[in-house]
């Protein structure tokens, strides 16, 4: 059998209750890692945070969250409907020229169960997100699987300068958000060890890369994942009230980056002047290095039994003639820092996945400059001329992430033929399968919320409220990031709380003057800066054992206190951003103005 990639190896040998690479292996690790159940064994459960962690536990799944929803929904569209419940539509009007009214629909009426029972394969495939992340993520699968996104975060923090090693391990954190889990699980543990064999406090590392990870969860240079998944719902929620409205991926692009200037130097600041002279020195005899060292050395140093191999082979198990002629022997001897020890397979197959990335990006450009310029519509007036290249970049995320795995794969040796190609795809999906059942019920949601009516009347009647209170723009904004943040303690999944939010929040601010571009962008700034400090956190736990590795008495109640600086400055920082660009109406990304006027 042949040894997995480093990336899979180090998923195996450290990710918790994960998808993917990290399923069985994962469980085995925390079993023998942990005595005890890390948010039970410390004395921080007690307070606010306890009763956080009690009343969220206390929660169902969010699929069943969904269903108890789509309960209460069938009750008011009834008790509406029986009263006359009814709006009048801002844009629309019937045969006579007057206001069209907008009445409350039963959801037990023949009609709608008609429609519940016939349509339900159409409500589930036509939920919008669904598809859009279902394509990005066939090729995020490949390059997740290939070994590529945990190389290139590998890649990117070793020998750094011990000066620059937080910001490098921040940046990576931000970015890796586009390799899904495997930021979490890859890049956590890894700035540990890194830290450490620079001489620095590891669990400064951890709590610099969870920070970064998941604090910065919406921060990013690129549109992603994520973005595909928010703008579908913000799509579904739009046109409610503007059935032309079209999601643009890229609505956020500019805002995203935004966010990442702004965290960095907060992550930076927090982590080198609060949080590690708070911990102080770590051990004694640490040996001090100008770069981030050599990772084996450093997992030797902490007297733990686990090789953290960065050769190629299986933990523990350093892989003989990894084809790197300046260590035939893959011993890490000789070797300078995690960067040198690198396999020549892999820095070959990163070489040849930044090609296929260009390759595909070349292609991108031809479509929009060459004959017949499939990706640009000149026909249309020119504030919507870029929308097919703005819609094709769900596609071009996959073709690309594709692409690039596949190169690095068949270089690396992880991709031998399209039969692995085909398993990791086939992998990718099978990651979903939860993201399945959750759309399932999140759609039929939102479609019962929309057939009722009552989505569309709450929102006239909820901007009929704004308008006439005179509430600035800027307060509206504020408003949102806080109770996003706030409900993002109860409440995990980001996609499950924008399928409750959206189809109020957007056609109601749609109303007032905001885009959508706007409302979705200021649910992310509050949905991320909580993140770190919940204890319902599915990979809180995960972080917990990562930081007890090194410190085996930091607790629950240790890694909250770490982590709330971050939260607060965090959360601060992104309310003030987000103020100042609605001040300014400065575009949110291409195509995506800050107000929006209904046609």
């Amino acid at each position: 059998m042949a040894p997995r990639p480093r990336s899979e190896a180090f998923l195996w040998q450290t990710c918790g209750n994960s998808s993917g690479p990290c399923g069985e292996a994962a469980g085995t690790f925390l079993e023998e890692n942990m005595t005890t159940d890390p948010l039970s064994a410390s004395n921080g459960t007690g307070g606010i945070l306890g009763w956080i962690e009690r009343s969220g536990n206390r929660l169902p799944d969010p699929v069943v969250i969904f269903l108890y929803c789509i309960l209460a929904v069938i009750a008011i569209s009834v008790i509406a409907a029986a009263t006359g419940t009814y709006a009048l539509h801002p844009t629309q009007a019937d045969a006579a020229g007057n206001p069209l009214v907008i009445r409350a629909e039963s959801l037990l009426s023949a009609d709608n169960l008609r429609r519940l029972l016939v349509d339900m394969p159409r409500t589930f495939t036509g939920f919008h997100p669904l598809g859009y992340v279902l394509v990005v993520m066939l090729g995020a699968g490949v390059a997740e699987r290939s070994g590529l996104l945990g190389t290139a975060m590998s890649a990117a923090v070793s020998n750094v300068p011990r000066l620059m090693l937080t910001p490098a391990v921040a940046l990576v954190g931000m970015l890796g958000n586009l390799a899904a889990d495997a930021a979490y699980v890859v890049l956590i543990p890894l700035a540990g060890v890194i830290f450490h064999a620079a001489g620095r406090h590891p669990v400064a590392g951890i709590a610099a890369a969870f920070a970064g990870v998941s604090g910065g969860f919406s921060a990013n240079l690129l549109p992603g994942q994520l973005d595909a998944l928010l703008f579908g719902i913000t799509e579904a929620a739009a046109e409610t009230i503007l059935p032309a409205w079209d999601a643009n991926i890229a609505g956020n692009a500019w805002f995203i980056v935004a966010m990442t200037l702004v965290f960095l130097p907060i992550i930076w600041y927090i982590t080198d002047r609060v949080i590690e002279p708070r911990m102080g020195p770590y051990g004694e005899g640490g040996f001090q290095s100008g770069r981030a060292g050599n990772v084996e050395d450093a997992a030797t140093e902490t007297g733990d039994s686990t090789t953290y191999d960065t050769a190629g082979g299986d933990i523990g198990q350093p892989e003989v003639g990894n084809g790197d002629p300046e260590n035939p022997e893959g011993s890490g001897a000789g070797t300078e820092g995690p960067g040198a020890s690198v396999a020549a397979a892999e820095r070959r197959g990163l070489k040849r996945a930044g090609w296929a990335v260009l390759g595909v990006v070349a292609i991108w450009v031809f479509l929009c400059i060459g004959p017949g310029t499939p990706l640009i519509d000149e026909s249309a007036p020119i504030e919507s001329r870029f929308n097919p290249l703005f819609q094709s970049l769900v596609a071009g995320f996959c073709v690309v992430f594709l692409a690039a795995g596949w190169a690095y794969g068949a270089a690396a040796g992880t991709v031998k033929n399209h039969r692995d190609l085909v398993d990791m795809m086939k992998g990718a999906m099978g990651d979903m399968a939860y993201y399945l059942v959750l759309s399932f019920a999140a759609a039929h949601f939102v479609a019962m919320f929309n057939w009722s009516n009552l989505g569309l009347i709450f929102a006239i009647q909820g901007a009929a409220v704004l308008e006439s209170s005179n509430m600035p723009d800027t307060l509206l904004m504020a408003s949102i990031i806080i109770f996003g943040a706030v409900l993002n303690l109860f409440i995990g999944s980001a996609s499950a709380k924008w399928a409750l939010l959206a189809p109020v929040l957007v056609p109601m601010l749609m109303l007032v003057g905001i885009s959508p571009e706007m409302t979705t962008a200021a649910y992310r700034v509050g949905d991320s800066a909580t993140n770190i400090i919940t204890p319902l956190m599915p990979y809180l736990p995960l972080v917990l054992v990562f930081a007890q590795r090194w410190q085996k008495d930091f607790g629950l109640g240790s890694l909250v206190a770490t982590m709330l600086p971050y939260s607060m400055f965090l959360l601060l920082s992104g309310l003030v951003l987000t103020i100042l660009w609605v001040f300014l109406g400065l575009p949110l990304g291409p195509a995506a103005p800050v107000s929006f006027a209904m046609p």
